[in-house]
């Protein structure tokens, strides 16, 4: 028997509609009260939770689809760690960028020791986007050295890749976690973390987006960002 692979199969309202909702929560700065009063000036009356379950189904498959039409990035690699509040303890967003600013990887982490600095470079270097990278940029965070031995020891970075700890070089990627700060205080705090994790997932995949880092795809071209997004799921704009 041939299996359903509809995504939105059972779902009340027309995939458009669902994407269109998923896509402006992740790139703009609303709330999902500011959204359902949007879409009731449209003439459609989804209530905030229903919108609340379409972010936590379809961001992360946005990120997951976009991934084959990234750009490759750089070899010059930034990281740095951001807090996020999830429920009334604060996580650590864990993302590496490029020297031009373009999203390597990001991770969201309940802890910011040399386990998971060690887990991150795991996740960054499976990233298909990424070019070997011939030097790591990193603060004063002492958990990375230790972190960056170990994942060179186990062939996880390569062996002529250099560590530097020097902070200035990292105020890329530092002014690039404002857009995601400022999305994240929009949502007024994330109640768990597979929640935040998956609104996460949209956010800095509308982010790459907007940022032009998709193919044949400009960062400044509104429309033909919204195309690409339902394409991915070939709906028809």
């Amino acid at each position: 028997m041939k299996r359903n692979t509809n995504p939105f199969k059972w779902r009340h309202f027309e995939p458009e509609i669902i994407l269109l909702c998923v896509r402006w929560y992740c790139r703009y700065q609303l709330s999902y009260r500011d959204l359902e009063e949007m879409m009731q000036e449209r003439g459609l009356s989804v209530h905030y939770s229903t919108l609340f379950r379409w972010v936590q189904r379809y961001a992360p498959e946005i990120n997951k689809r976009i991934r084959p039409h990234l750009k490759m990035t750089g070899t010059s690699y930034r990281i740095d760690e951001t807090y996020i509040k999830v429920g009334k303890t604060y996580k650590y967003l864990y993302r590496a960028v490029d020297k031009q600013g373009q999203t390597i990887e990001f991770m969201l982490s309940s802890k910011r020791d040399i386990s998971s600095a060690k887990r991150f470079f795991k996740k960054m270097m499976r990233a298909d986007h990424r070019r070997l990278p011939f030097s790591i940029s990193v603060d004063k965070n002492a958990a990375y050295p230790d972190a960056f031995a170990a994942s060179q020891k186990e062939k996880v970075l390569p062996f002529d890749c250099r560590l530097r700890r020097t902070k200035y070089l990292n105020n890329v990627i530092e002014q690039d976690h404002r857009f995601v700060k400022k999305r994240v205080r929009a949502a007024q705090c994330f109640k768990r973390f597979g929640t935040a994790q998956r609104t996460l997932d949209g956010i800095e995949a509308l982010h790459m987006i907007r940022k032009g880092q998709v193919k044949r795809l400009g960062g400044k071209d509104a429309r033909g960002q919204a195309k690409f997004v339902t394409s991915l799921f070939q709906v028809a704009a």
